[in-house]
């Protein structure tokens, strides 16, 4: 198996071909320094069996390089032993180590910088326009990139990822649409991989380290370059050991596509194999994903499936069927703006420091309720030693997922649906299905129940509930549906961009605000989803745990 195998990125030997994608994760401090939490994190996926771990995108100067809150960074030499530690950590689990550097240029976040944001030109940046960089600003960056180059390599990281992607910096100087200088670094293809060029040159002369960079194959914008060029930048930069393709620069669906997307989108667009190493992330989500990836590729790059699961690379290697799936529903990891790193499916993750050990305990007990609260309960149940089983009156497990309307979204929530399927029996909890219980259990029903749209041919919803969006797409099979714009407003911007336009091929249509009262309006900042529902289920087992774990001992 071609995934399992041992490959080289310039000369350090990677024990296999999955790598842990870059994520923004927000657990840092907020003055850039790693903590026992961002450890935590990132050491879990180690110990799942990550070839290579690189750390989310990180600044390099504490003037106007930032480009999220609570971001990792290397422009202070006094991080080193902390980050130190973060490196020491990882090896132990005989994974590498990367770290990618970044400066956010038109995309600093105001927030959280000294001074405002930077670009090649002075153009829209999505509402801003930041000032148009000099010689100096240039020369500063390429420095400061250099500087940082040092702090890792003093912190005994493995390599060194610059960000070229997403519309940070770098990619602001290699796309056409964001660069418009006509001095020595823009006008021409050659001009425009200058900046990148000169970044890897004094990298290279400070330090000797596995060096690489990550490059947008494409943008998603309409006046994008597409997968050609992407390539082409890739086999132009002399001195770095590997790319690492991703995708976007504003437009979504970017790198994180969602459930409405083709698995391997990024991949699917690479119009070959490069003629240099090449890593290629982009909803990757199980074996057969990977595998086809591999296929113009070197190595995988993972990302919110690693979230979903830290084990997904040893798990898809040895026991794919008990892998917990990542789902692609984009609603936990992009909540990150003021939060850290969570994920829908995995309460643990960016918890991993605090997360309490399941206790041990004899005896049976039943679990009423198939839906996701029951069965994340019995699974905990049973992790825990109980003899398990589980009742629902229902023929079927899933809950209210088992009846999802919207295509897309019920072959992803199936494999949710699968996972617990297939597991739970394997813990050797017993399914009673399609059978009331009524005897003494842990009773599971969801703690809240959306009431449905109505039946009427016409319908005006006012509802960012997840449910009131799916049974949106079903009424306008028979019925006239219009929609306010902030039923929108749970969705982030890839699936914002989806539902809109299936919304709007199934003849629904969104209107700024109601002109007459809505027939369902339900607008709720923390909705009942499938993560509350497997929180609720773990506290339910945990309160019955604690109360009772005395008569097991």
């Amino acid at each position: 198996m071609k995934i399992s195998e041992p490959e080289y990125i310039g000369n350090l030997r990677i024990r296999n071909r999955v790598v842990m994608a870059p994520m923004i994760s927000n657990l840092s401090d907020p003055s850039g320094l790693t903590n026992e939490n961002h450890i935590a994190y990132l050491e879990e996926r180690a110990k799942g069996g990550a070839g290579l771990i690189i750390t989310e995108y990180s600044y390099i100067n504490s003037l106007n390089s930032r480009g999220s809150r609570n971001e990792l960074g290397f422009h202070n030499s006094d991080f080193t032993p902390k980050l130190r530690r973060l490196t020491e950590r990882i090896h132990m689990h005989e994974a590498a180590i990367f770290a990618q550097l970044v400066h956010a240029g038109g995309k600093a976040f105001l927030d959280t910088n000294r001074a405002g944001p930077m670009a090649p030109s002075a153009v829209d940046y999505v509402g801003y326009t930041p000032k148009e960089m000099t010689a100096s600003d240039i020369e500063s960056v390429i420095k400061d990139f250099e500087s940082a180059s040092k702090v890792v390599k003093a912190s005994n990281f493995d390599g060194i990822e610059i960000h070229g992607a997403h519309g940070y910096l770098v990619q602001e100087f290699l796309s056409p649409a964001l660069n418009r200088r006509t001095d020595r670094y823009g006008g021409s293809f050659e001009n425009r991989i200058r900046f990148a060029q000169e970044i890897i040159d004094a990298i290279r002369s400070s330090v000797d380290l596995t060096l690489g960079i990550r490059l947008s194959l494409y943008e998603d914008d309409a006046d994008g370059y597409g997968p050609d060029y992407g390539l082409k930048v890739a086999e132009n930069l002399h001195g770095i050991d590997y790319v690492h393709f991703s995708a976007g620069r504003f437009a979504p669906p970017g790198s994180s596509s969602s459930f409405y997307s083709p698995k391997t989108h990024i991949a699917n667009r690479l119009p070959r194999k490069p003629a240099i190493k090449t890593i290629v992330v982009g909803s990757v989500t199980s074996l057969e994903d990977a595998e086809r990836v591999l296929e113009k590729a070197d190595f995988v790059s993972v990302g919110r499936a690693l979230l979903a699961d830290p084990y997904f690379p040893r798990k898809i290697m040895t026991a794919p069927d008990t892998l917990r799936p990542c789902i692609r529903c984009n609603q936990a990891c992009r909540d990150l703006s003021f939060g850290e790193v969570r994920c829908t499916v995995n309460p643990d993750t960016g918890l991993e420091f605090v997360r309490r050990p399941l206790p041990r305990l004899n005896g049976d007990i039943a679990v009423v309720g198939g839906g996701i609260k029951g069965m994340e309960c019995a699974l905990n149940a049973a992790k825990s030693g109980l003899k398990v089983t589980l009742y629902d009156d229902h023929p079927v497990l899933g809950g209210q997922l088992a009846s999802i309307f919207d295509e897309e979204k019920r072959t992803e929530f199936q494999r949710m649906i699968g996972y617990y399927s297939r597991i739970l029996p394997r813990l050797g909890v017993v399914l009673n299905l399609g059978e009331r219980f009524t005897g003494k259990g842990l009773y599971c029903l969801p703690d809240r129940i959306y009431g449905h749209i109505p039946d009427k041919p016409d319908l005006l919803i006012d509802s960012n509930i997840y449910q009131h969006h799916d049974e949106a797409l079903s009424a306008a099979r028979t019925s006239s549906v219009t929609m306010t714009e902030r039923s929108l407003s749970s969705l982030d911007r890839v699936r914002q961009e989806s539902f809109r336009r299936l919304a709007e091929k199934s003849g629904i249509k969104f209107v700024k605000s109601a002109d007459r009262k809505p027939d369902v309006s339900v607008i709720e900042r923390w909705q009942y989803d499938i993560r509350a529902a497997m929180v609720s289920g773990r506290e339910v087992f945990r309160k019955y745990a604690e109360e009772r774990i005395q008569d097991f001992l």
